[in-house]
């Protein structure tokens, strides 16, 4: 029904000769990134002359849709491997890609339909501004993205359509601009343009506090239910997975042990301190086309006394679809993932190697750095909260099953000192988790 209503609102910008932007919301799991690769896809394949893009800040994301369907398309349609990589390219693209061709020329971009996911992470001016004059030596640059998103599509002379993908319920970052400023752009720069919303968007997961009357003024917009993906495409497993991963950070470990009781059989998590037996583990689980993967923390720099190699250089890539006899991909359990190349991606069956970076001593969990030859306290709640996301991303990326590997430490070793590890193993043992 979303892709049906999007289309719709297109088809009657094109007669009309319009400008419309649209909101799609949608619970967690519910398939927005979907459902824009749909649009984009169909649309691109109903008139090629209205060159709709989906665009994403998610490097690695990009790179591995743009692959997929790629190799897809050459094994179902008589195109070459480069024709099938040109033609997904073409549609799905990393959005600073987008924002810097549109840098070099004040020219209309040739898509008339941009489909922004996470539109909601899109930067405010002042960090746009800071990243304008550092990276790309344009001074006073002073639009959000946002703002100059719809400047990009704005100077199409008839008609375009923008569709903003948001998420809900998540931590915005220091720089990003929310669901406000694309509303206060529209308010101010852009009173032309049709607005469609979500029914969704007065709740406070999308706006905040906020009041969405007040954000748009006196402007006119239009409310549309099937804007709204409101049902969870994740199974039921990997819903109760969120609830026990966020337990877990929490520190609620009567809510944990009850959620781990009830998700054990359909979802098995288990703990080892061996690694060749959590690879075992995992080795013995997967079957036909599953893939299984080491995951580890960026922070996680004294798993190289294991093996584990988080600096090493990979390409997420290979690490999701090579042939599991390549060294590069993830079934051969070398290279391990950061929760840098797998967020908004997943495995099935992950071995998650578990470093001294986020530890638990004295009755919570504590947050080091690694450099050089000690572990650093990190002392800003920012830097903090990151570290816990990042171990909530990598509990949360594999479909099937996961066993998590904590080191022994080493007493020669001051950066493994054993109390840096047996803590966090103790903790994870009291949750119930079985141990191999």
């Amino acid at each position: 029904m979303t892709t049906a209503a999007i289309n719709q609102i297109i088809d009657e910008c094109k007669v009309r000769h319009k400008k419309a932007i649209c909101f799609i919301t949608g619970v967690p799991g519910a398939g927005k990134t979907l459902a824009g690769l749909n649009i984009a896809n169909a649309r691109h394949q109903f008139n090629e002359d209205e060159h709709a893009v989906f665009l994403s800040g998610n490097g690695p994301l990009v790179a591995v849709l743009q692959e997929a369907l790629a190799r897809d398309r050459a094994a179902t349609h008589n195109v070459t491997k480069e024709q099938a990589r040109r033609e997904t390219k073409s549609f799905i693209q990393v959005i600073h890609k987008f924002r810097d061709e549109a840098l070099s020329s004040l020219r209309p971009p040739i898509e008339k339909v941009a489909i922004f996911d996470e539109a909601q992470r899109a930067w405010d001016a002042d960090a746009l501004m800071k990243f304008m004059k550092r990276k790309k030596g344009v001074a006073d640059f002073h639009q959000s993205e946002p703002e100059f998103f719809i400047s990009i599509m704005d100077r199409h002379a008839d008609w375009a359509v923008i569709v903003c993908l948001i998420g809900g319920g998540q931590e915005i970052n220091t720089g990003e601009a929310g669901i406000a400023e694309w509303l206060h752009a529209l308010r101010e720069q852009y009173p032309d343009w049709e607005i469609h919303l979500s029914d969704r968007m007065t709740d406070s997961e999308y706006v905040g506090s906020s009041d969405i009357q007040r954000m748009l003024g006196d402007r006119a917009y239009r409310v549309v239910s099937s804007l709204h993906l409101g049902v969870s495409l994740r199974s039921f497993r990997s819903e109760r997975l969120a609830d026990f991963v966020k337990a877990l950070l929490d520190e609620d470990v009567a809510a944990a042990r009850e959620l781990y009781a009830a998700l054990y059989l359909n979802y098995p998590i288990v703990l080892t301190r061996d690694l060749a037996r959590a690879k075992a583990w995992v080795r013995s689980k997967v079957r036909g086309t599953e893939r299984a993967g080491v995951l580890a923390s960026s922070k996680a720099k004294r798993l190289r006394s294991v093996g584990i190699w988080v600096n090493v250089q990979r390409d997420p890539v290979a690490w999701f679809l090579n042939d599991p006899a390549n060294a590069d991909a993830s079934c051969f359990l070398e290279v391990p993932a950061t929760e840098f190349e797998v967020q908004g991606l997943e495995i099935d069956y992950g071995l998650l190697a578990w470093d001294a970076d986020l530890r638990y001593c004295d009755g919570g969990f504590d947050y080091f750095d690694c450099r050089g030859a000690r572990w650093m306290h990190v002392n800003k709640e920012q830097g903090q909260r990151y570290q816990k996301n990042a171990y909530r991303v990598l509990l949360t990326r594999a479909r099937q099953g996961l066993v998590i590997f904590v080191p022994e430490g080493d007493m020669d070793d001051e950066t493994r000192r054993p109390e840096y590890y047996d803590g966090t193993y103790e903790y994870l043992k009291s949750l119930g988790l079985r141990e191999i």
